[in-house]
């Protein structure tokens, strides 16, 4: 930003200028070194030829133009000028591009209404000053405002596909070498030259940057990190505390957690493969991941500080895992288990290795009871279907609506048929009064054994009095006396 005496001290004998403030922008992307010193040339002499006189110059070197964040010296404008100053009457910028390459081109808009609105006037002087009730210069300032957001994101594909073709190569396409490792500069015939340190970058267009191993203690601790996971068979809440004992600091320079291990052992670049476009977060969007199928892998793209084959290892553990956390597997082993042992309980499951925790079971179906039901869905469908026909001889008004029933247009009914859960001694019946406001009554239908499904009575719980969490009902507990009912008659009494 240059300093009043910079910009020049009009005549006092010369005629009265019209005042003005004036915004340069610079981005980093720009290699044009000496951009703001071009803009301010061109703005001064155009201010010079009209009769404008700038009081105040504000310069945001090396910041993008794809938002107003991160723009200091335009957000000084905005605040302390633009809304509270009445000195001025114009904003002077060189060009549409230079007030920002916003991508949605109604907030560029947006920035010149709101000094419109306080009495100053946008100009753009490479477009000059608009004519009076000029109609077209809207609609050419509006399309200038298109094509500068439109330059962004052809600019950001560029960059994007070089990045992809220099990763395909073998290389590193930016960004910081993960704890471990260490980027290594390589000249023109891509033989090596030194190792980059932090905030260094090649000085020549034709270099490379690879990957190479990193400070020896950090290397150590990522080959410990695999060979505790894949040969000793440690759990990363393990790693990680014996890290912590040993007084070894995280990435972060922190204490290591069970997610800073993870990441550690997901890290196909360890192995020697470069990886690249496992994010996306163009033009200052929010980073999200990428499907894997679109990854940028190339394997043996220099010397990793583990052998490839130990990390393959590392990734069969977590698909091993994975599997035994799917919905499927996970009913198929209880199943498995039900069908061997005859019943189940979490003193079962946790003898077997292969079932994941009872707790496992509850985040994914609400309980283990649930999950035991889940494996008779069928079963439980077609006695919906039977108690509903049930419900049609004694209630002949009865219409079917999403997944419950209307009585009479008087009384909504869901079905909860319940196999007998094999606890051991004593079985019961795992009812939960359906939550759903829009519901008046749950009815619970008890089934037998899974030789036959037959139906053995009926558990009405109304939609007030009864808990809403899952209850267990058995031959001879006082709920089910209480709730119990032997048939439907009860329906027509309560219409």
């Amino acid at each position: 930003m240059n300093n009043w005496w910079e910009i020049g001290v009009p005549d006092p004998d010369s005629p009265t200028l019209v005042r003005a403030v004036a915004y340069y922008r610079h981005s980093a992307q720009d290699r044009q070194e000496n951009s703001i010193p071009i803009q301010q040339d061109q703005v001064r002499a155009w201010a010079r030829e009209h009769g404008v006189e700038i009081i105040r110059e504000f310069c945001d070197a090396g910041r993008s133009g794809l938002n107003s964040e991160g723009r200091p010296a335009f957000t000084e404008m905005m605040e302390e000028w633009i809304a509270k100053r009445t000195d001025f009457e114009y904003v002077l910028c060189l060009d549409v591009s230079r007030w920002g390459r916003f991508q949605d081109i109604d907030l560029s808009a947006q920035f010149s209404a709101i000094c419109k609105k306080n009495k100053k006037q946008v100009i753009y002087t490479t477009i000059g000053k608009p004519k009076e009730n000029d109609p077209l210069y809207p609609v050419y300032v509006q399309f200038e405002r298109f094509r500068a957001a439109q330059y962004s994101r052809e600019l950001s594909d560029k960059v994007w596909r070089g990045c992809v073709k220099i990763a395909e190569q073998g290389y590193l396409a930016g960004g910081k070498p993960p704890y471990g490792l260490s980027r290594l500069l390589l000249d023109e015939k891509r033989e090596p030259l030194h190792v980059l340190e932090a905030g260094q970058h090649k000085g020549i267009q034709n270099q490379r940057v690879t990957l190479t191993e990193g400070p020896p203690e950090q290397v150590a601790v990522i080959q410990r990190i695999f060979d505790e996971f894949v040969v000793r068979g440690w759990s990363e809440f393990k790693i990680a505390e014996g890290l912590n004992d040993d007084g070894i600091p995280s990435p972060s320079n922190g204490r290591w957690g069970a997610g800073s291990v993870l990441a550690r052992l997901r890290n196909e670049k360890y192995a020697g493969t470069m990886v690249y476009n496992r994010t996306s977060g163009k033009l200052k969007t929010p980073s999200v991941p990428n499907p894997i199928e679109e990854w940028v892998r190339t394997t043996d793209a220099f010397t990793g500080v583990i052998e490839f084959d130990l990390f393959i290892r590392a990734q069969e553990i977590f698909e091993k895992r994975r599997q035994r956390y799917d919905p499927d597997y996970m009913l198929r082993m209880l199943d498995a288990l039900y069908r061997s042992r005859g019943m189940v309980r979490p003193g079962l499951i946790r003898l077997d290795e292969n079932l994941p925790s009872t707790c496992a079971y509850t985040r994914e179906f609400g309980s283990l009871d649930q999950a035991f039901q889940k494996l008779f869905d069928g079963e439980r469908d077609k006695a919906r279907s039977a108690v509903h026909e049930q419900i049609l001889g004694h209630v002949p008004e009865t219409q079917a609506y999403s997944d419950f029933l209307v009585l009479d247009q008087k009384l909504t009914v869901s079905i909860q048929p319940a196999v007998p859960m094999p606890h051991g001694y004593e079985t019961y019946w795992p009812i939960r009064r359906d939550p759903r406001p829009v519901i008046d009554m749950t009815l619970g239908v008890l089934l037998s054994e899974p030789a036959d499904f037959n139906i053995l009575g009926f558990i009405a719980l109304p939609r007030f009095g009864s808990d809403s969490k899952p209850m267990r009902y058995t031959s001879s507990s006082i709920r089910t006396e209480l709730f119990g009912r032997t048939d439907l008659q009860f329906l027509q009494q309560l219409l």
